[in-house]
């Protein structure tokens, strides 16, 4: 199973058609998105191409299994004009572990959720910056921000059973963590 992990779209249709065709040239079998889906928030600047409603079209069309939870950003108001929900959480296996996505304001480094164990992996967005670390023998990752990146690359990340590949918007490798 390759999952395409991405975060904190922000209402921008520009970058969220890019990670929608990256997930399509990689072969992924399911996309899972942390959150931050149509607004920008009030301390963010407009995204690049920011079209909340087309966003909206482009996930509601999206011709692959996706799963959306809920960040900070979004609202209930939001669910009317999705037609998929936005879950509080995702949990589910890669290979032989366990990986526990949400959007990051809640869990995260320093607030683990209490059901991952050693060689989990939390897989969360909300600070707009990429990386991976261990923390207490679990697995962190955050795929960064694929439209207000804070670490200046536009990114998204992919996990399967061996690794986990970072990715520019574009489909340049960004590197890789092994298992």
């Amino acid at each position: 199973m390759k999952i395409l992990v991405f975060s904190d779209v922000h209402g921008s249709a520009h970058f969220c058609n890019k990670i929608l065709n990256q997930y399509h040239a990689l072969g992924c079998d399911k996309a899972v998105l942390l959150g931050d889906v149509y607004y920008h928030g009030p301390r963010n600047p407009l995204p690049q191409g920011h079209d909340p409603m087309q966003v909206a079209n482009l996930l509601n069309n999206f011709d692959g299994d996706l799963v959306v939870v809920k960040g900070n950003c979004d609202a209930e108001v939001d669910q009317m004009i999705s037609h998929f929900t936005f879950k509080a959480s995702h949990t589910q296996k890669v290979g032989a572990r366990k990986v526990f996505f949400t959007h990051g304001h809640k869990w995260h480094e320093k607030n683990l959720p209490t059901s991952l164990k050693e060689g989990d992996v939390l897989f969360h967005g909300h600070t707009h910056v990429g990386g991976v670390k261990v923390v207490r023998g679990i697995l962190v990752a955050n795929p960064g921000s694929v439209s207000l990146p804070k670490d200046g690359c536009n990114s998204f990340a992919v996990i399967d059973e061996k690794e986990i590949c970072f990715y520019d918007v574009n489909g340049k490798s960004l590197g890789v963590y092994k298992f």
